[in-house]
C-alpha cells in the first residue's frame, strides 16, 4: 500500500483507471453525482486529523444523491483505502447479501463511514478523527436526505445514541423530525466474527422496508423499557454532535 509522506494531506483521487481497474462488480459505485462531486474533492485535500498521513485514498463514500436509505459505518478498512470505496471486502460482501435480503442492491442506497480514511492497522477511529469528519458526514445528511439512517456499528451507532449499548437497542428505532429514522444495527463485521448475528441482522435488515414505505415499527423490540433503565430512543433529538467514541471492547472499528 502507498504511504504518503508525513508532511502531505492529499489523497490519491478516485479515478477513472482505477475504476477500470477495479472489479466489474463494483465499477458503478465509482459514479459520484455533480451534486457530490465538490465535496468529494473537499474530503480529498482534507488535512484535518492525523489520517491524513497514512492514507492511500479517501473514502467519501458511495450511492445515488436520491437514496432514501443511508448506512453509516465506522471507518474504511485495507481493502476500501486502495478502491477508495466503502464495503468492498468481506464486510461488504455481507452488506450486498444483507441487501439483497430485501430486495435491494448497493447501487439504491448511499453508504460512508463516520470516517473517511483508514486508521492504520484497522485500529478503532480516535474520538478526534471523528470530530473531525463530522461536518462532511453531515452535508452527506444533508444532501442525500434519507429516509431512513442505518448505523453499522457502534461508533456510527454512538452519534444518535450516545452510552447506549449496540448488543440492547439494535434493531430499534428513533425518529429524527418529522420524516426521518435512524435504526441501529451490528457492524457486518460482527457477523463475520459471530455467526449467531447473521441471523440477528437479517431479522434488523427487515425492519427498514416498512420504514421507507412510512410505516414506523410500533413495537420494535422486547428490550426493557425507558422506565426500566432502557434509552428512551423516541426522546426528541436535539441534532447530532459528534459524541466521543464509546470504550474500545466487544466491536472493532474497522472493515473487513
Amino acid at each position: 500500500m502507498a504511504i504518503q509522506s508525513p508532511d502531505r494531506a492529499t489523497a490519491a483521487p478516485v479515478t477513472n483507471d482505477l475504476a477500470a481497474r477495479a472489479p466489474e462488480a463494483l465499477r458503478p459505485l465509482y459514479h459520484v453525482d455533480d451534486a457530490l462531486q465538490p465535496l468529494y474533492e473537499t474530503i480529498a485535500d482534507c488535512p484535518n486529523c492525523i489520517l491524513a498521513r497514512t492514507r492511500s485514498r479517501t473514502v467519501p463514500g458511495s450511492g445515488p444523491v436520491t437514496a432514501d436509505l443511508m448506512f453509516v459505518g465506522e471507518a474504511p478498512g485495507q481493502r476500501e483505502d486502495e478502491l477508495g470505496l466503502p464495503f468492498v471486502g468481506r464486510s461488504g460482501q455481507f452488506l450486498d447479501e444483507l441487501l439483497a435480503g430485501i430486495g435491494l442492491t448497493r447501487r439504491d442506497v448511499y453508504v460512508t463511514n463516520v470516517v473517511k480514511c483508514r486508521p492504520p492497522s484497522n485500529r478503532d477511529p480516535e474520538p478526534a478523527e471523528i470530530t473531525a469528519c463530522g461536518d462532511y458526514l453531515e452535508q452527506q445528511i444533508a444532501m442525500i436526505q434519507p429516509k431512513v439512517i442505518a448505523t453499522l456499528g457502534r461508533f456510527s451507532m454512538a452519534r444518535w445514541f450516545p452510552n447506549a449499548k449496540i448488543s440492547r437497542i439494535h434493531g430499534q428505532t428513533k425518529r429524527l423530525g418529522d420524516d426521518r429514522y435512524v435504526i441501529p444495527m451490528y457492524h457486518p463485521a460482527a457477523a463475520l466474527r459471530n455467526g449467531s448475528l447473521r441471523e440477528v441482522m437479517h431479522a434488523d435488515f427487515a425492519k427498514i422496508t416498512p420504514l421507507l414505505r412510512g410505516e414506523p415499527l410500533t413495537s420494535p423490540t422486547a428490550s426493557p423499557a425507558p422506565s426500566e433503565g432502557a434509552p428512551n430512543l423516541n426522546a426528541p433529538s436535539a441534532g447530532a454532535p459528534t459524541p466521543p467514541a464509546p470504550p474500545t471492547g466487544s466491536q472493532s472499528g474497522s472493515l473487513l
